[in-house]
């Protein structure tokens, strides 16, 4: 498969999709793969007509975890190869809502695209697991996005045995907000995706900024930073045009008719 095609990337809805496509290798991150990724990230960040981002995978599998042959980071006949931690951290550092629309298998690497993204949509029968105990190593990298939200509690009992979940389990454990039946994964991100977009731009991208910095300050900081950050909202030009259209019963002018 040629390298320009390890990810296919488009514009819908006002979301930027990528999707992993390497169906015969399982999605796996290759080095190629895990660098182009990186760059779609950065163009939909940059595109001031996205206004999210989904990562989904092409065929049965969402991805299977880091490519042994060529792993990311590795380098690709002497070109740029972008780390895998690089990826997961743009994720988080994303100022756009990022989905996961895990579509089949998630294993290993893989898992490290859900734990890093703020919204994730499975299918209600995919597969997942830590499975890395099995080749004799560790889930060393994912483990920073996705011990936030499993907690040591889970963490510990599936990073030691490395056992399956489903996508509903992985609802119970927190480390999905949705599971659904496979045909209609994509129609539950459009309506999240939709449901970004009902949103001011600017206000979306505070939030999630706000969900990302508020744990780590202290209460007292948080108090005082918040008030800050809430007075400085409440006088942008956007705040002034979304009042403006609830008193006047309209859609504010981030809403496309």
């Amino acid at each position: 498969m040629p390298e320009s095609q390890a990810t296919i990337y488009e514009i819908r809805n006002g979301a930027g999709w990528i999707r992993l496509n390497r169906p015969e290798n399982r999605n796996a991150l290759s080095a190629v793969l895990v660098t182009e990724l990186y760059d779609h990230i950065k163009a939909a960040n940059e595109d001031d007509d996205v206004r999210s981002i989904v990562i989904t995978g092409t065929g049965p599998a969402f991805c299977a975890g880091a490519d042994l042959k060529s792993p990311p980071g590795s380098t690709i006949s002497g070109t740029r190869s972008v780390p895998y931690a690089e990826v997961l951290n743009s994720i988080l550092q994303s100022p756009k809502p990022v989905i996961a629309a895990v579509n089949g298998a998630a294993f290993a690497g893989g898992l490290g695209l859900v734990g890093a993204a703020d919204i994730v949509i499975t299918a209600e029968t995919v597969q997942f697991s830590f499975s890395e105990v099995r080749i004799g190593v560790i889930p060393a990298v994912i483990s920073v996005v996705c011990l936030p939200k499993l907690g040591t509690h889970h963490g510990m009992k599936l990073f030691l045995t490395g056992e399956r979940f489903s996508g509903k389990q992985a609802v119970e454990m927190g480390f999905a907000h949705r599971a659904v039946a496979a045909d209609a994964l994509e129609s539950a991100v459009d309506e999240e995706v939709a449901m970004i977009n009902m949103g001011g731009p600017n206000a979306v991208q505070e939030c999630k900024k706000l969900v990302r910095r508020v744990p780590s300050l202290s209460t007292e900081d948080a108090f005082v930073k918040t008030a800050q950050w809430s007075g400085e909202l409440f006088r942008s030009e956007e705040a002034a045009e979304g009042m403006a259209a609830f008193r006047e019963k309209r859609k504010p002018n981030w809403i496309e008719d």
